[in-house]
């Protein structure tokens, strides 16, 4: 965080989606469920110059942390966008890369986030999300608790199931690497995963 001078920028996240996405200077790149920022200012400074970094978050509170963060850092390059990861309020073929740091499991309506994701990235865009992924079958007793959900695990699905979401939206080739791995004995067992795809 030195390297961009922020005290408020944190990340609740399960891995670094701005390192997955290979940005490049020129590009355009939208992260889903910014939070306070930290990845949309890394990446507006991978992207620089000439591209742009934008943030989606639903929160007031996040919202108002994240411009703060973007003041600190003094990034003219930044924008943060008030709305839902499910209707994500930019136009189509708009950007070139999407990311995302643990956020798409928390979505009621995983299959429209991954859509809305497809609909805004151009031809050939990119998608490179951090995500938590179901390893083996939970309990429905552990999906329904509250601190679950906090914690990233109610909302998980099996990879099969995020892969299928994935093509039937348009995305060629699909690739997950499990780099984490957390066994919950007796009610199943779930995963970090880098999530990477490419729009046809």
């Amino acid at each position: 965080m030195k390297e961009i001078g922020l005290t408020d920028a944190v990340s609740l996240g399960c891995g670094n989606p701005t390192m997955l996405a290979d940005l490049k200077p020129g590009e355009i790149v939208l992260d889903l469920g910014s939070g306070a920022g930290l990845d949309v200012l890394l990446s507006a400074r991978r992207v620089s110059p000439g591209g742009h970094a934008y943030g989606l978050d639903m929160t007031d509170e996040m919202l108002e942390l994240a411009n703060r963060n973007r003041d600190r850092a003094r990034l003219k390059n930044a924008t943060f966008l008030k709305g839902s990861i499910e209707s994500i309020p930019l136009p189509d073929d708009s950007v070139d890369v999407v990311i995302s740091n643990c956020v798409i499991n928390l979505a009621e309506d995983k299959g429209a986030v991954i859509r809305e994701a497809y609909r805004v990235l151009r031809p050939g865009g990119r998608l490179a999300v951090a995500d938590m992924v179901e390893l083996e079958p939970l309990s429905s007793e552990l999906k329904q608790r509250l601190d679950s959900w906090a914690g990233c695990i109610s909302g998980t699905i099996p990879i099969d199931e995020y892969r299928a979401a994935l093509v039937t939206a348009g995305f060629d080739e699909p690739d997950f690497e499990v780099h984490a791995t957390q066994s919950l004995p007796g009610v199943g067992k779930v995963g970090s995963a880098y999530i990477r795809a490419r729009k046809r």
